[in-house]
């Protein structure tokens, strides 16, 4: 048996400490990353991944660690990436308020990560799907992927996700700055977080508005429930939803849909990931050859016609191989 072989053993099992070094390793580019990858998907797409996103301040990382709680009470295997675009890599550590989910990290059927994207071109979809397919083949019978920051995050989860929850509490404007971002669009089901304040019965009523113009003839409109991650309330009809959401793409057919195109959205972004690394390990040796960099430098020539001049030169010797 080979190091990697007893290396994938160990994640499949479950051991802990393989998995959290699996995920290092693919996420610091170890030239481990693709074989250890390309070994464990066949022991992969079981696990069922539902997004998490929304506002900030609504509750999110609370709502996850009672999820995280319920399922395990359901006797599942529980995965978590919390995802920070925001923020450089930390190690593992957990972020901000999400020190909350420790409680949990002695619970041998939970694996927690946080992560963040460092900037990664395709942001979360692309860095996250790597640590997902871990969580998957290390045995977790659900994946929670909750996202932190605002922006092009919340809209990236979808194509993670097999179901995408949008959680938002009573607070001014909420539903509206939701929407003017996209994030309503991309809603499998609504959670009206932190119900027990004053104001949750507008934003579910706000939310109903809405859904009745923009989902008016969709075959699923995604239901809203309201929750307080505080009292504990709600999370077990959260769960419900999910599920709920889950017959209705498989009788529809549209699992299997969704996820082929997943599979060929990774293709793409994996050849791209490796092209462009080819191209930069490239123009890195060809530039010391090439005089306009100097005449930019000295500002005898403008960056535009020099870069082109440095884009037609790489492209020329790509293409006499």
């Amino acid at each position: 048996m080979t190091e990697l072989q007893a290396f994938v053993r160990q994640i499949l099992s479950g051991h802990k400490r393989s998995v959290a070094r699996a995920i290092s390793l693919v996420e610091n580019e170890d030239p481990i990353k693709l074989p250890l990858l390309e070994a464990l998907y066949p022991h992969t797409g079981t696990a069922y991944v539902l997004g998490i996103t929304g506002s900030p301040g609504a509750g999110k990382s609370s709502l996850v660690d009672r999820l995280i709680q319920y399922l395990r009470g359901q006797g599942k295997q529980v995965g978590v990436l919390a995802v920070d675009p925001t923020s450089p890599y930390t190690g593992g550590a957990l972020l901000g308020d999400r020190v909350r989910m420790v409680r949990h990290a002695t619970d041998t059927g939970v694996y927690i990560r946080s992560m963040g994207t460092r900037g990664n071109l395709g942001g979360l979809s692309r860095s996250s799907r790597e640590v997902i397919r871990i969580l998957d083949a290390c045995g977790c019978d659900v994946i929670l992927v909750e996202t932190v920051g605002v922006g092009q995050s919340e809209l990236d989860v979808m194509h993670v996700a097999d179901s995408v929850c949008v959680v938002l509490h009573p607070g001014a404007g909420d539903v509206v700055q939701a929407f003017k971002a996209g994030i309503m669009e991309i809603a499998d089901l609504f959670v009206v977080n932190k119900s027990d304040l004053p104001g949750a019965e507008n934003v579910v009523a706000e939310i109903e508005e809405m859904l009745d113009v923009s989902r008016k003839e969709a075959a699923w409109r995604p239901p809203v429930v309201k929750a307080s991650s505080k009292e504990d309330r709600g999370i077990g009809e959260i769960w419900e939803a999910a599920e709920e959401h889950v017959r209705y793409l498989q009788e529809s057919r549209l699992w299997d849909e969704r996820r082929s195109q997943k599979a060929a959205e990774e293709v793409v972004e994996i050849a791209r990931e490796l092209i462009l690394r080819d191209i930069s390990a490239r123009l890195e040796q060809l530039v010391p050859e090439l005089s306009c960099i100097e005449e930019v430098r000295t500002r005898q020539r403008d960056p535009y016609s020099a870069a082109r001049q440095v884009a037609e030169q790489l492209l020329g010797r790509l293409e006499l191989g």
